[in-house]
């Protein structure tokens, strides 16, 4: 901490900023006057700011962390117990009778905005960095001088343009006429909400009508780069919810598209794959916790086996002897379901568990002031699109693909050809358990884990299936990113409850004008 202070104040030296801490302004800025608000501390504190120094900084963090207090009306800073004076830095003595000093919450964010003003100065890019993002909400004309300083010595490109759209905010304020039509330029090009809202309130403020006009445009050109930031936000949200929905009904595309097994446990299954990403989870920070970075990629394999293990128990011991007998199926799949929540609750408890995203999927990429792509969901947009090439490789290019193909579309002559018809439904069925189970360990990412995971997708996996064609790959594709991106646009309209709503009417009209979905069987039989 130390060094950071040392390195500040040399860069201060160097642009000619620093300017001693004055006992008069360090009481100004401790001790308020009467019932102003905090107005006298504050109209201090940025006179002080304008030309600062190390004591200034120390002082400054001091009252931010609640650690001066008054002695009569001499402010002392407090450090390993013992009080110093905050300008000489001598240590004074500290009587029991001292009184602390109280920052309301507006003088902390004028604490906070005068120390982020400072740090742009700062020979660290991390941390000017960080002091901009404090000061875009806190910007006013006393920190511009410092604001000039640090713009005139930036060398790194897009520090140097948000200091500029900050010197044009602190120039809204301004009694210069000029300062104030070239800020309205320059805010034109910002895609942030704050600059937004600062553009309406300067608006009902301004009375020259050549700058009113200028602000009036800039306002037009700020919300329209707004809304598109809203409509592409809108689409990346329908790609993610499509891509969840996709791996959700993968599994399903298999067990109720290619066996014709309506498996009322799917959702569970897809439990059994979050929860065997929380026990990895577990593992990794019990036994591996310089690797725990890494736990999700050990839980993609464990997850998928433990659903397929699940689906494989449930296909040989139940659903093999109803095979054919569709609403038998149905029952007994919806009693599994019920017995696999109530193990989870027996094993883990009835509350939610704690999954926890590893380091290189937090954070996002910005691409402007009011989109951000998160790395969770994009990374999961990519799993769900791998996961996809795999099942097609798997069907249409290997053995087992050929199999379950061939048992699909006629199964005594698959039997007559000598394939093995029950040990491929079971191949079958667990491999569409297993992808359910990796469609768990996704959503483990993005959501709670609990033991009613799986209730809240099982509804709209099927509704992707049916829609996009029992059978079809292709289909459940198209199908899931559609009613995605059809939810999400609706949602931005109607709210989300209209917009499922919707959606759900627009698939009972789909299916009644096309009840085999975007794409058909094809076969040459009347079923097909």
């Amino acid at each position: 901490m130390r060094t950071k202070h040392c390195l500040l104040v040399f860069a201060l030296l160097l642009s000619g900023a620093a300017q001693a801490l004055t006992p008069q302004q360090a009481q100004a800025i401790a001790v308020a006057s009467g019932d102003d608000g905090g107005e006298t501390r504050i109209a201090a504190l940025r006179e002080a700011v304008a030309k600062p120094d190390e004591a200034l900084v120390l002082f400054l963090e001091a009252l931010s962390q609640d650690a001066v207090k008054l002695i009569g009306d001499r402010p002392v800073v407090l450090r390993d117990d013992q009080a110093f004076d905050p300008v000489t830095g001598a240590q004074v003595a500290l009587p029991d009778t001292a009184e602390d000093v109280i920052n309301n919450n507006r003088m902390r964010g004028e604490i906070d905005a005068a120390l982020a003003a400072i740090r742009l100065l700062s020979p660290n890019e991390s941390v000017r960095r960080d002091a901009i993002k404090t000061l875009e909400g806190a910007m006013d004309e006393s920190k511009l001088a410092l604001l000039d300083r640090a713009f005139a010595q930036e060398t790194v490109a897009d520090l140097q343009e948000k200091l500029g759209r900050l010197r044009a905010v602190a120039w809204l304020g301004s009694s210069d006429k000029a300062l104030r039509l070239q800020a309205a330029e320059l805010l034109s090009s910002s895609a942030q909400a704050a600059t937004k809202t600062l553009l309406v309130e300067r608006l009902q403020t301004e009375t020259e009508p050549d700058v009113k006009s200028a602000l009036q445009r800039s306002l037009s050109k700020v919300e329209t780069r707004l809304a598109w930031g809203d409509r592409l936000g809108a689409m990346f949200s329908g790609l993610s919810l499509g891509s969840i929905l996709l791996l959700v009904a993968l599994g399903l595309a298999i067990t109720y598209g290619l066996m014709g097994v309506i498996n009322m446990a799917h959702g569970e299954l897809m439990m059994v794959g979050a929860y065997a990403t929380y026990v990895v989870q577990g593992v990794f920070r019990t036994h591996f916790p310089g690797a725990f970075d890494w736990y999700l990629l050990a839980s993609v394999p464990v997850a998928f086996m433990a659903s397929a293990l699940v689906g494989a128990a449930m296909e040989r011991s139940v659903i093999r002897y109803l095979y054919g007998r569709p609403l038998e199926t149905l029952l007994a799949t919806w009693g599994i379901s019920l017995v696999l929540m109530q193990l989870v609750r027996t094993v883990f408890g009835a509350q939610n568990v704690g999954v926890e995203n590893p380091s290189w999927m937090s954070g996002g990429v910005q691409l402007m002031g009011n989109l951000s792509l998160p790395y969770n969901r994009i990374i999961i947009v990519c799993f769900a699109f791998a996961v996809l090439g795999g099942v097609a490789f798997l069907i249409a290019k290997t053995r087992l693909g050929l199999f379950v193909r061939g048992v699909t579309q006629n199964r005594p002559i698959a039997a007559c050809m000598g394939v093995n018809t029950a040990r491929v439904d079971t191949y079958a069925f667990a491999l569409g358990s297993g992808i359910a189970g990796l469609a768990g360990c996704a959503l483990s990412q993005v959501g709670n884990v609990g033991p009613d995971l799986g209730q809240g997708y099982i509804v709209d996996s099927f509704m992707v299936v049916v829609l996009g064609g029992v059978g079809q790959l292709a289909g459940t594709v198209y199908a899931a990113m559609g009613l995605g991106l059809l939810n999400k646009l609706l949602e931005g309209w109607t709210g989300a409850v209209l917009a499922k709503i919707a959606v759900l009417v627009f698939i009972i009209i789909f299916i009644q004008k096309r009840p085999q979905g975007i794409f058909a069987m094809k076969g040459r039989s009347a079923e097909a």
